[in-house]
C-alpha cells in the first residue's frame, strides 16, 4: 500500500472545564488520507468535526496526536492547506480577480503579474465565473461568492483542500449545481479533500470514503464508509443504483441510532482504534441471482 499523503495519528482535543478537570471532545482518531482521495466527515454537532478540520488547518494545536502532511508534522497554517468555509470570506473591496490573485502572490510571489494574471483567470474559467473578473463580491450572487472562494482556494493548487460545510448557506438548485462543479473540479485534478458535512446526500455523491463519528464528548471514528457507487455517478441519476439505498440506509441509520449506542458495541466486539471497521454497503442479491443453476434435464 502506498505511503498516506496525510496522516491524523492519536489526534486529541481537551478544552478546561469550569471548575476544574477537562472535557475531552474526542480523542485516539486515526485516519490516513491518500493522495487525490475525497474524504468526507459526518458526525453529530459536538463531535469535534470542525476542530479535527482547524487541527488538519493549523489554526488549532491538538491536545495529543499529531497531523503528518507529505511526511512533515503540521505546526501552523501553511498554503499547501486551503480551506474553504462555510462563508466565503472574500475581501469585499477587491473583484474577484484581485481576491484570486491576492492568494496566488502569497503562494508565488516571484511570478510577474501577467503570470498571475492567466493563471487566475484558469480558474476563474474552471467555476464558470467568467465574465464576472472585474465584480466586487457586493455584485455577486451567494452561489458566485462561493465559486470564487473554491477558485481562490484551487489557484494556489494545495496538496490538500479542507471544506467546512462549504454550501450548508446556499439554497437547494446552487448547492446541488456547486456539488457537481466540485466533484467535476476535483475528479479532473485528483485534488485531495477532506470536508466536513451533515448531508448524506452529498456525501455519497462526493466522497471516495465516509468517516462516521460517535457523539461527543469523548467520540472517536466509529467507522469508515467505503462508498460503493460508481466512480462516474452523476447527481440526477445516482439514486438509481443498486447500492445507493443500502449505502444511505447505513449512513442514516448511523446517525439516527448506532452514533448513541456505539459505545456500548465497543464493549462488545472490541475496538482497534488504529484500524476501525471499514464497511462497503451494498445492494443485497435477489432470489434469483443466489438461487443455484439448474441441472440440464437429460
Amino acid at each position: 500500500m502506498t505511503k498516506p499523503l496525510i496522516s491524523i495519528e492519536a489526534l486529541a482535543r481537551r478544552y478546561p472545564k469550569h471548575g476544574g478537570g477537562e472535557t475531552t471532545v474526542f480523542q485516539d482518531v486515526w485516519l490516513p488520507i491518500r493522495k487525490g482521495e475525497f474524504v468526507c466527515l459526518i458526525g453529530h454537532s459536538g463531535c469535534g468535526k470542525t476542530t479535527i478540520l482547524n487541527v488538519l488547518a493549523g489554526l488549532d494545536q491538538p491536545s495529543a496526536g499529531v497531523v503528518i502532511v507529505d511526511g512533515r508534522e503540521i505546526s501552523g497554517p501553511s498554503l499547501d492547506r486551503a480551506v474553504i468555509f462555510q462563508g466565503h470570506s472574500l475581501l469585499p473591496w477587491m473583484t474577484v480577480m484581485q481576491n484570486v490573485a491576492f492568494a496566488v502572490t502569497s503562494r508565488r510571489p516571484d511570478w510577474r503579474k501577467d503570470k498571475v494574471r492567466a493563471h487566475c483567470q484558469k480558474y476563474i474559467d474552471v467555476v464558470h465565473l467568467t465574465g464576472s473578473e472585474h465584480k466586487k463580491p457586493a455584485e455577486l450572487s451567494g452561489g458566485m461568492k462561493q465559486r470564487v472562494g473554491i477558485a481562490r482556494a484551487l489557484a494556489i493548487e494545495p496538496k490538500m483542500l479542507l471544506m467546512d460545510e462549504p454550501f450548508s448557506a446556499l439554497d437547494a438548485l446552487t448547492r446541488g449545481s456547486l456539488q457537481d462543479e466540485v466533484r467535476r473540479i476535483c475528479t479532473a485534478t485528483e485534488q485531495t479533500v477532506f470536508m466536513i458535512t451533515h448531508d448524506i446526500d452529498e456525501a455519497m455523491l462526493l466522497a471516495d470514503r465516509i468517516v462516521l463519528m460517535t457523539n461527543g464528548p469523548e467520540a472517536k471514528i466509529a467507522e469508515i464508509v467505503e462508498n460503493t457507487l460508481p466512480k462516474d455517478r452523476q447527481r440526477t441519476d445516482i439514486h438509481k443504483h443498486a447500492n445507493y439505498y443500502a449505502l444511505r440506509n447505513h449512513l442514516l441509520d448511523f446517525l439516527v441510532t448506532r452514533s448513541k449506542t456505539f459505545a456500548s458495541e465497543i464493549g462488545a466486539k472490541g475496538y482497534d482504534p488504529r484500524h476501525p471497521p471499514v464497511v462497503r454497503p451494498g445492494a443485497k442479491p435477489t432470489a434469483v441471482e443466489t438461487e443455484p443453476p439448474k441441472a440440464a434435464s437429460a
